[in-house]
């Protein structure tokens, strides 16, 4: 079990309450949290484990700078609430649901989020962006496919939606290989 759970954590001077972990990302882990007044929110904490895949420069500043060309682009994501740079933490609202991966496993994708994955990717590619496909950071909620995550990059076209992303928005034999690895099996 992760120690933060049920733990309180001080964003902005306001205490939010770990409930449980939402997920890990090769930046940080996002929790479910509860904030004053009992408003589910997402605390995202940025760690710095190494990955193999991926440099890092400042996460913190970078995740900031990707909200807001996120944001300009028009990429629904959720709203950033609050900040806390010497603790490296982000506070956003929090999107309930089920992610892409969990409803591609459970065979209940809505077609409609195939759709506005597309679009979106349409839209960001000629923007010279990229973001990160991969079917955990994105939920549909109210008709909207939200993307979870602020990570974008510059587009490189091996890592766009039709050439990286699509292959993971299915049953794939690479999304069921990631399936078992998360699980240990």
């Amino acid at each position: 079990m992760d120690e933060r759970i049920g733990q309180t954590v001080t964003v902005d001077g306001a205490a939010y309450r770990i409930l449980r972990l939402l997920g890990k990302g090769k930046g940080g882990y996002s929790y479910l949290a509860e904030a004053p007044g009992g408003e589910q929110v997402t605390v995202k904490q940025i760690h710095h484990e190494p990955c193999a895949y991926y440099q890092f420069g400042d996460k913190l500043a970078a995740e900031l700078n990707d909200y807001r060309r996120l944001q300009e682009a028009g990429v629904p994501v959720p709203e950033l609430l609050a900040v806390d740079r010497a603790g490296e933490r982000l506070v956003k609202a929090y999107i309930p649901g089920s992610t892409v991966c969990e409803l591609v496993l459970a065979d209940a994708l809505p077609d409609w989020c195939l759709r506005q994955a597309e679009s979106m990717a349409g839209r960001l590619r000629a923007l010279g962006l990229n973001i990160d496909y991969f079917p955990t950071n994105f939920i549909p909620h109210g008709g909207i496919l939200w993307y979870v995550d602020y990570e974008c990059n510059s587009y490189m076209e091996q890592w766009d939606f039709p050439h990286w992303g699509r292959l993971y928005w299915s049953k794939t034999p690479e999304l069921l290989a990631y399936t078992e690895r998360e699980r240990g099996v």
